[in-house]
């Protein structure tokens, strides 16, 4: 009986290492200062960033979802890494955290390197639209465990905060002004109901148009990463909610104390025409419950910051902060 390799088993070594060479400028685009040492060691090493009175170091996870299952069948690679980290980084922020680095972990049940680089090609832009560096990640080749052209991303973000700033719940009050952040499209929430809906309910194809281009396209827009907006105004806001799975009914509240109420104006909000689609076949509830509605991240802010926000982002308001029992009023 002849020997067996572990190339045999489905896992190419070779293909691994070659994939390790060919993300390494993509890799080193995102260093910044404090990143100690390169890539190939058994950790990433990053230099706490000086400053802070009393740093706290925060930590957030996340991956991308049934979105995945979008990029395989069109076989687009290349925005999904912007997902996965801006579903981390954008919650950092919420906490007043500064991202710091990234680490990635990719699985799939036969790594084919060109496309595993476009998804690490990704990730490293969103390393740069976040200002974070990409110090580490694990590729794992798991036959039997994936079928071969499926793969799944975990995406880990370290990020640092002073320890007075992080404390924003005790920090909203009644009076306080509600202002949107737009999304850039579906995010990276909800895809199983947009499946279910585009391609079994209504029988289209990711090439069907929408609007003028590919639904692909729509679909597979990457999630907008608010970091920089987050940096530019930290000193005018009193708190953030990124807006994801359970949309703003379920994640504005966690910003809130108890005796808190933001009452929010859904004819404020500029949905895009993706939900505008969407709401002729789901129920209004149902939509708010699952998606952003076109609101990506929102900012509690005292009155007299509003208008320097908005002069500098494209923020809008959309409510304002009442007394009530803790949660939102969609009116």
């Amino acid at each position: 009986m002849a020997n067996i390799s572990y190339k045999d088993a489905g896992v190419d070594i070779d293909a691994g290492n070659n994939f390790v060479e060919a993300i390494k400028s993509d890799v080193k685009s995102t260093f910044d200062k404090n990143v100690i040492g390169g890539i190939g060691s058994f950790a990433g090493a990053y230099a706490l960033p000086t400053g802070y009175k009393e740093p706290v170091i925060l930590s957030a996870t996340d991956g991308v979802g049934t979105k995945l299952k979008l990029a395989i069948e069109s076989n687009k690679f290349n925005t999904v890494g912007i997902d996965l980290v801006a579903m981390c980084v954008n919650d950092l922020i919420c906490n007043f955290g500064t991202p710091m680095f990234f680490l990635d972990y990719y699985a799939t049940g036969k790594l084919v390197p060109e496309n595993a680089k476009d998804v690490v090609a990704g990730i490293a832009e969103g390393c740069r639209r976040s200002e974070c560096s990409l110090v580490g990640g694990e590729t794992a080749e798991m036959p039997g465990m994936y079928a071969n052209d499926d793969f799944d991303l975990a995406g880990f973000a370290v990020g640092i905060a002073e320890r007075s700033e992080m404390d924003t719940v005790s920090n909203v009050k009644e009076g306080q002004v509600i202002l949107a952040l737009p999304s850039s499209g579906v995010h990276s929430n909800g895809y199983s109901l947009v499946r279910k809906l585009f391609f079994d309910k209504l029988d289209m194809s990711l090439d069907s148009d929408f609007q003028g281009k590919p639904l692909v396209d729509t679909l597979l827009e990457p999630t907008r990463i608010y970091v920089k907006e987050f940096k530019a105004n930290r000193d005018k806001i009193t708190a953030l909610a990124h807006i994801t799975g359970g949309g703003i009914i379920e994640n504005l509240p966690r910003v809130l104390p108890e005796g808190m109420r933001a009452q929010v104006s859904k004819e404020s909000i500029k949905t895009l025409p993706v939900f505008d689609f969407m709401s002729d076949y789901i129920d209004e509830e149902e939509m708010y419950r699952t998606f952003n509605m076109g609101v990506g991240m929102v900012l509690v802010v005292e009155g007299e910051n509003v208008e320097d926000i908005c002069a500098n982002t494209d923020a809008y308001v959309i409510g304002a902060m009442i007394k009530g029992e803790k949660g939102v009023d969609l009116i």
